[in-house]
């Protein structure tokens, strides 16, 4: 016991990972000042949480020592994925719904709607609150910053970009697949002009046109009924900040046309529950390019989780 707590294991080193943010100086002092007080024989990780707990972006600190003298810890962060917004109060939360508090804001979170205002610390509760979280995190980072917000609409919940182009997601369902569709159909050529992108059904996207606007041939995106390669897309989506930003989608006003019309208008709309793969002889019109009116806006948005 005495050995434990000597100067031959005590910690002198301590290296430090996983911090970002604005408040990283912070917690890496004081996850530094907290492991001084131990030995390499004795790590106590509960003091190591307690020192961080002030910090609502720190979710788990792991630590390993190594003997004699150093210490390493990994600090698990829980980063904002939206700004909540209740009648103009702002805060920032996380993609679990932890609300993170105000100090953690910045302009390039999207925005996500509640009816409440809760604390620092506690969970947001309501379900359409906590499934657009769970798509906002999901989120690569190419796409993630072009996000403008997130909610329940016509179709299920529904992600705004910046410039205007929407996202039918449905559901939180298999959101890494969905977002891979996305990127996969807004990198390809076919899609430019879109208004609106349906994943619904990731292996079955369909693009939606504005009223005058004639889609290009369909392309590899529309043609197969099979999921996105996570290793291919991610090249993919790395490459999307341009096409973004280059004004692929417009504003969408007006009525929509189905997801999964066919280019002359008739509906083939793909369904939104069952099976994701489609009957060969299906795919080609659940899965061409729209055209006609772009989606309707409800008059007034329902909240994700409002």
């Amino acid at each position: 016991m005495w050995f434990r707590q000597s100067s031959f294991v005590a910690v002198q080193r301590v290296q430090i990972s996983g911090v970002h943010g604005v408040d990283a100086q912070a917690v890496q002092g004081a996850l530094a000042a907290a492991a001084r007080r131990m030995s390499t024989l004795d790590v106590d990780t509960a003091s190591l949480s307690a020192a961080v707990a002030p910090f609502r972006v720190v979710r788990e600190v792991k630590a390993v020592p190594r003997f004699p003298h150093a210490l390493s810890i990994e600090v698990v962060e829980q980063l904002p994925v939206a700004a909540l917004d209740v009648s103009g109060v702002r805060t920032a939360v996380a993609a679990d719904g932890v609300v993170l508090g105000p100090s953690l804001l910045s302009g390039s979170l999207p925005t996500v709607v509640g009816a409440r205002v809760p604390r620092a610390g506690e969970h947001v509760s309501a379900p359409g609150l906590l499934a657009a979280l769970s798509v906002l995190g999901a989120a690569p980072a190419p796409l993630a910053r072009h996000v403008e917000r997130a909610y329940m609409g016509p179709r299920g919940l529904t992600v705004a970009m910046r410039n205007g182009l929407l996202v039918f997601f449905g559901d939180a369902s298999r959101p890494r697949a969905k977002w891979l569709s996305f990127a996969q159909v807004l990198a390809d050529p076919s899609s430019a002009g879109a208004s609106y992108v349906d994943v619904r059904l990731p292996a079955r996207p369909a693009a939606g046109f504005p009223a005058g606007v004639t889609p290009p041939a369909a392309s590899s995106w529309a043609r197969g009924s099979s999921e996105p390669a996570e290793g291919n897309t991610e090249s993919t989506v790395a490459s999307l900040a341009a096409a973004l930003t280059g004004g692929s989608g417009s504003t969408p006003t007006g009525d929509a046309q189905p997801a999964g019309a066919t280019a002359s208008g008739t509906s083939a709309s793909a369904p939104e529950s069952a099976s994701e793969s489609a009957p060969e002889s299906a795919t080609a019109a659940s899965t061409s390019t729209t055209a006609g009116s772009e989606p309707e806006e409800p008059q007034a948005d329902t909240a994700a989780g409002g």
